[in-house]
């Protein structure tokens, strides 16, 4: 069962596969996964090389090439869980690359439902770096994930057991916001006010000087660029204005 699935994912065009029993999954952050699916028995984990787009210094044509893979992961997602439905009789739910996630004071909007990075070491499809990101023996960091959660029992593929990164420690010196200046944890704060200028905290930051404002000084408000860049974030969702994670380490590049 697990070749059928392997083949019918290759087949789209994903650039890798691997398989964890939800047993083998630990995230220490995430809910258990029963609490959203009680007969989950696998996760399939979907890995897409991240393209080179990434490199881009015009942050429209780097985030650009993020919402491509974005829109090509979800659906490889949606089509490997309507063949285990429809092929494999079995029940199948989808673990997107990104929103929508829960956003609430508890979580800080930085706690995902499913962590996509502990699910992928899970499934023998890398092993943490430096960086905290996930370096894949093959495509290196630059490599994002989706999953579909299924109540059919399949193996786990082996783990990654060698050191993938290098600890040139060229990351954390890259990083523009020392988020990773702490071995083993990023500081999601100051990553966020780096990597998300136009944010939740923008928007907040926004909307507060504008109800205490005259209303020339709104017109000038909305007629200025940081507007305009709070709006499209708006309606495209969470907008990066950073990938030096990915673009500076040089494993897989």
């Amino acid at each position: 069962m697990k070749e059928k699935i392997r083949e019918f994912v290759l087949g789209m065009g994903v650039d890798d596969v691997g398989f964890a029993k939800a047993t083998d999954y630990n995230s220490p952050r995430s809910p258990e996964l029963v609490s959203m699916f009680p007969k989950v028995q696998s996760i399939i984990v979907l890995a897409y090389k991240e393209l080179s787009t990434c490199e881009s210094p015009n942050m429209q044509i780097a985030m650009g090439g993020r919402l491509d893979v974005m829109e090509f992961s979800r659906s490889s997602s949606y089509k490997l869980a309507r063949f285990i439905e429809k092929e494999l009789h079995g029940k199948a739910m989808t673990i997107s690359l990104s929103y929508p996630m829960d956003m609430s004071l508890k979580t800080g909007g930085t706690i995902a439902d499913v962590s996509l990075r502990h699910a992928a070491v899970a499934a023998g499809l890398g092993a943490f770096g430096r960086h905290n990101l996930v370096i894949h023996p093959k495509l290196g960091t630059r490599v994002v994930f989706t999953a579909v959660l299924t109540d059919l029992e399949l193996p786990s593929d082996p783990p990654i057991t060698d050191d993938l990164c290098i600890d040139c420690n060229i990351c954390v010196e890259s990083c523009p916001a020392r988020a990773l200046d702490v071995e083993g944890k990023t500081h999601v704060g100051r990553c966020l006010k780096v990597s998300q200028p136009y944010g939740l905290g923008a928007d907040i930051a926004f909307r507060t000087k504008l109800v205490g404002s005259s209303p020339e000084e709104q017109k000038a408000m909305f007629l200025d660029d940081h507007y305009w860049k709070l709006y499209q974030t708006g309606f495209i969702g969470f907008q990066y204005f950073c990938f030096e994670c990915y673009k500076s380490c040089p494993i897989g590049q």
